[in-house]
């Protein structure tokens, strides 16, 4: 009896297996020592050895007696999570029950960053056209500078579901770094005195929402958005749904569960699922370090994008009513990462500049603004297909 018989797991490993359970050891490891969204990338990770080992049971296998195929557990949760869009958009509906719009509300101008910090997403698309990849899959691969996996989760397997695997990982694991990409690039476009600007008027405004207007505002949103893309409603509308189930005051056990209860149980589920499209035949290829560079490039342009608008509002701005440029970089939608990078880096340049509202604001801004451009490439792009 030959190693093939007795132990054809190991007959059948190849380099690219035993890297790709590398690249799943460095995911946990983030998670682990690092706390890098653990909620994801241990998932992930694990997912990733777990769909490398050959003949793994866990993927859908050929049973060389009948000739049959077996369904895999996580071929299985992916055709009914992720090809329905389901998972990506409970999500939504957790992520939209923990926002609050308050500090939106008293800071209204910061929402344009949620707007601008998108630029990365449309320059990437383009630059990715160039490269040879149609304008389906450069939309699929430009959307992951929004640091929004479900959004790119939603993009990617309506575009381009032969690339969603390495488009999820990069998406979550760029929205995991945002520690490490956007200091660099804050500290490499800014100057210390424009980080050491203090934002006082914002932190000092403190004025009271209105219920009613708390409750409108996912409904005048939604409503707004199918009108003017109907597309992007799955995302948006399911985003604001949750939203309204926190602020109507009735549903505040629903409002819990969503927040912890559901937002738990999916990101297990999509994160471990995720990973049945890590496997070694599709990931060990030229293309996918292509999309992860790409997917980078959009990050670090998105964050570019927010810091530079951010610089040239400062233009027309008086002395005293100035915007510190890092909030900009807030624009982006991993939040509230990014708002918390953006608070400590300015503790670290003026222990008692307190920009963690004005970073908040500009954060949900950007929680939006990669959901309303997702809708606009969901909407736009088979028209120019």
């Amino acid at each position: 009896m030959g190693l093939e018989e007795l132990l054809p797991a190991i007959a059948g490993m190849t380099w690219q297996h035993l890297v790709m359970i590398g690249v799943g050891l460095i995911l946990i490891y983030l998670a682990i020592a690092k706390n890098y969204e653990p909620t994801l990338l241990l998932p992930m990770g694990f997912g990733a050895i777990l769909v490398n080992i050959p003949l793994s049971s866990a993927l859908t296998q050929i049973d060389p007696a009948t000739g049959q195929a077996v369904e895999g557990v996580l071929n299985v949760f992916f055709d009914a999570g992720i090809a329905t869009e389901i998972f990506p958009l409970l999500i939504f509906i957790a992520i939209g029950a923990m926002i609050d719009f308050s500090p939106l509300f008293r800071n209204p101008s910061l929402l344009l960053f949620g707007a601008a910090a998108q630029f990365g997403i449309f320059f990437t698309m383009m630059f990715a056209t160039l490269l040879g990849y149609d304008i389906r899959e450069a939309a699929s691969i430009g959307i992951i500078g929004a640091a929004d996996g479900p959004t790119s989760i939603v993009v990617a397997s309506r575009f381009a579901p032969n690339l969603l695997g390495p488009i999820s990982v990069a998406a979550y694991s760029y929205m995991a770094l945002v520690p490490i990409i956007q200091p660099p690039v804050i500290r490499l476009l800014t100057s210390r005195k424009e980080r050491l600007i203090r934002m006082s008027s914002a932190n000092r405004n403190n004025k009271r929402i209105s219920k009613k207007a708390l409750i409108a505002f996912p409904i005048v949103i939604t409503i707004a958005a199918g009108i003017i893309a109907p597309s992007s409603l799955s995302l948006i509308g399911f985003l604001m749904f949750g939203n309204l189930i926190r602020e109507c005051g009735v549903l505040n056990k629903l409002s819990q569960s969503a927040q912890n209860e559901l937002s738990s149980l999916v990101t297990i589920l999509l994160g471990i699922t995720i990973a049945s499209t890590m496997t070694a035949d599709r990931f060990i290829r030229t293309d996918t370090l292509i999309i992860i560079a790409l997917g980078l490039f959009a990050f670090i342009f998105d964050t570019f994008g927010g810091v530079i608008f951010a610089k040239f509002l400062n233009l027309f701005r008086k002395e005293g009513n100035k915007i510190n440029p890092m909030i900009g970089a807030c624009g982006i939608s991993a939040f509230p990462m990014s708002a918390r990078v953006i608070h400590q880096m300015g503790q670290k340049e003026d222990p008692y500049n307190y920009l963690l509202m004005p970073a908040i604001s500009a954060n949900v801004g950007g929680q939006i603004g990669s959901v309303v451009a997702g809708g606009i490439i969901l909407t736009l792009v088979p028209l120019l297909a």
